[in-house]
């Protein structure tokens, strides 16, 4: 029984051994793939880099040959004036609009300053020429789709974007500013409309180290003079719309012609009112050849508005009403399909399919949903602003219901409540988010970066951030604050 026992325990030790032995040598294999998998990540950071770096030089030599003829007057002489060189992958170039004459009394008087801005705005409108004409067609800028969705938390550092001290100028608002928008066909304009009703146009100046008011309209509404609660671009570049409220019969869409002098012809007020009650919360244009935009309202409503007779007449059409059961918040169009992407305070997602006429996308988070925002790269890709803290934005592919690709959010100092009003925006490379916040700051996230927290935040106000615009393509940000100041920051 002795030699038994012995010979059990012995093989007991034996398998011990062994067993430990190989948990050595796996243990030296996990150690061995971990450092080649640190390796090899390293190296697809640097690759990443890399192509970034030889992407942009392939965009400025592009863009040197498209300034090039600029730059030979018709005299056979070289213009002196200095290149500029954008660092944009995909650059947009501008296509100058013509402003109409602004009486001297809608702008501050600074003396000789006041002239010199009179002169350029004349300068500007003699080398823009006329918009084109109403009723035709822009010429439809079919963006290039890149893959980013698989870029999504693919690097565990962010890319830091290196901001200059700001600029701050005031809005020449007398309450609070509500919208910021810059002109999609001339990257030197944009405009700002506050509580006090009144739209303000800007120029850009000094490749975005300041900026001049070039006009102010009234765009009040009618009966109620409601302040416009949403402004949007005409894709040609010379009317703006804003949409109000379905209470009390007021106006719920004005258009704005920035072509015409007289006050009481620039801003006209549509006579179909489909929403039937509550706030018209958002109006965006469509991606799509045909011109049309959508309105999202408090009715539940999504209404469809195409052109019938040229810029100032408009037919709506009510999408659907009964599949958000609460305020619609925010809507957008997706540029792969004709597909209206609605979000509300009801917590669904909702994919509109204009073809089919159904609901092609539907989902629900557990958050009420404040705004949607479409990728401007990557044409499967969208976010949503919800209003969990810590949890504000978040990531989906068009394609996947029910799924969710990453979230980011911040932690607000001053407040808990998530408002409407904060509005993300896209880099134009389709890799950043900015957000302004309930605080005096802008927070910067960075799609690859395997972390819900921003890649950075920047102090740019005195008071909470409404927005925070990506210039088409200078190196620029542009945002707008409570503490009346319009923010110029530049990147480097």
């Amino acid at each position: 029984m002795t030699s038994s026992s012995g010979d059990e325990k012995t093989d007991r030790e034996e398998q011990e051994e062994a067993l430990i032995a190989l948990i050595e040598h796996r243990a030296k294999e996990v150690d061995h793939l971990r450092t080649r998998v640190t390796y090899y990540t390293s190296q697809l950071e640097e690759s990443e880099k890399r192509l970034e770096e030889t992407e942009r030089k392939l965009a400025h030599l592009r863009i040197l040959l498209l300034e090039r003829p600029a730059n030979i007057l018709r005299n056979g002489k070289h213009d002196q004036r200095p290149q500029l060189v954008i660092p944009a992958v995909n650059p947009k170039l501008s296509v100058p609009i013509k402003l109409e004459e602004t009486d001297s009394k809608s702008i501050p008087t600074h003396g000789k300053n006041t002239m010199k801005e009179k002169g350029n705005r004349t300068r500007h409108e003699q080398e823009g020429g006329e918009t084109q004409s109403k009723g035709t067609k822009r010429k439809f800028e079919q963006r290039e789709h890149k893959d980013l969705i698989q870029m999504v938390c693919s690097s565990s550092s962010p890319r830091i974007i290196n901001c200059q001290s700001s600029n701050h100028i005031p809005s020449q608002h007398k309450r609070k500013l509500r919208s910021l928008a810059l002109c999609p066909t001339n990257d030197q304009l944009f405009v700002t409309s506050a509580l006090d009703g009144l739209v303000n146009l800007w120029q850009i100046q000094g490749k975005g180290s300041s900026a001049s008011l070039l006009s102010t309209a009234n765009c009040a509404s009618i009966k109620h003079r409601r302040w416009p609660e949403d402004i949007a671009w005409h894709p040609h570049g010379g009317s703006l719309f804003t949409v109000y409220s379905a209470d009390g019969g007021d106006s719920q869409i004005a258009v704005l012609n920035l072509n015409k002098s007289k006050e009481r012809e620039r801003v006209t007020f549509f006579e179909d009112k489909p929403h039937v009650k509550g706030i018209i919360n958002s109006i965006m244009f469509m991606p799509w050849e045909d011109v049309c935009f959508v309105t999202g309202g408090s009715d539940h409503a999504v209404v469809q508005w195409t052109e019938k007779n040229g810029e100032d007449s408009w037919k709506p059409k009510v999408l659907h009403r009964s599949m958000h059961s609460s305020a619609v918040m925010g809507v957008a169009g997706m540029q792969q399909k004709q597909m209206v992407v609605s979000v509300g305070a009801d917590k669904r997602i909702i994919g509109f399919d204009l073809e089919t006429g159904r609901a092609d996308y539907k989902h629900q988070i557990e958050s009420k949903c404040m705004s949607v925002v479409p990728n401007p790269r990557d044409f499967n890709l969208f976010m949503v602003q919800t209003s969990t803290p810590e949890r504000q934005l978040r990531l989906f592919d068009i394609r996947l219901r029910r799924t969710e690709l990453h979230e980011f959010g911040w932690k607000q100092e001053s407040s808990e409540s998530q408002s409407a009003l904060i509005n993300q925006a896209w880099s134009p490379d389709g890799y950043h988010l900015t957000s302004g916040s309930a605080d005096p700051t802008i927070h910067i996230f960075d799609i690859r970066f395997n972390s819900k927290k921003p890649s950075q935040s920047i102090k740019a106000h005195q008071k909470r951030v409404f927005k925070a615009a990506w210039h088409h393509s200078l190196p620029l940000l542009i945002s707008i604050s409570s503490d009346l100041n319009i923010g110029l920051h530049k990147i480097i």
